[in-house]
């Protein structure tokens, strides 16, 4: 048994979306009483730091309907079913930037929302980045703006939380981490 495992008896099944699915679990808790968890399925996503040859990290504006309001974020995006992170990684910086990159390294993988939903953010470095000549078209239903800024523009980004998502602040605190260690050489 797991440290605090919480044994499912039964699931019941609530929305089957596009993107997320809903359902409630009925647990048996370690001390053996009963509970509710209402849980997100998720099918993961993957999320870019990209810095440019000039040394500019590669963000994208765009708005989020869950928050009523734009955000500054890496370049990120969802998994489709079968898809090899890496594939996906490839894909939506391509698509939303207009970059393709020599190399994308895996930095490491991380939950998002654990106290509700299982979705998980494949976390790459994008090196070696070369603009793209005909880049592929964004999702029909999204509209991005395109921005190149200086880390410490960026810093000033999450301290007045314009960038205000997690994936996009750990970036910028690993890239803060990283960069006089010159790791994305």
């Amino acid at each position: 048994m797991k440290k605090f495992e919480e044994k499912t008896t039964k699931t019941t099944p609530v929305y089957d979306g596009r993107i997320v699915k809903l359902q409630i679990d009925d647990v048996t808790l370690p001390n053996g009483q009963v509970a509710k968890r209402e849980i997100i399925k998720h099918p993961g996503a993957v999320a870019v730091i990209a810095v440019t040859a000039e040394g500019k990290l590669v963000l994208v504006e765009q708005y989020r309907k869950a928050l009523e309001r734009s955000i500054i974020e890496i370049p990120a995006g969802k998994l489709e079913p079968g898809e090899e992170p890496v594939v996906t990684a490839r894909r939506e910086l391509e698509e939303e930037t207009g970059y393709g990159a020599h190399s994308l390294t895996f930095l490491q993988a991380f939950a998002t929302s654990p106290g509700f939903a299982d979705e998980v953010i494949h976390l790459f470095v994008a090196k070696g980045l070369y603009k793209i000549e005909n880049k592929a078209d964004l999702d029909e239903d999204e509209f991005v703006e395109l921005l190149e800024v200086s880390l410490e523009e960026a810093q000033t980004m999450v301290a007045d939380q314009r960038i205000y998502d997690a994936k996009t602040a750990f970036a910028v605190l690993w890239l803060a981490a990283n960069l006089e260690n010159n790791l994305l050489a």
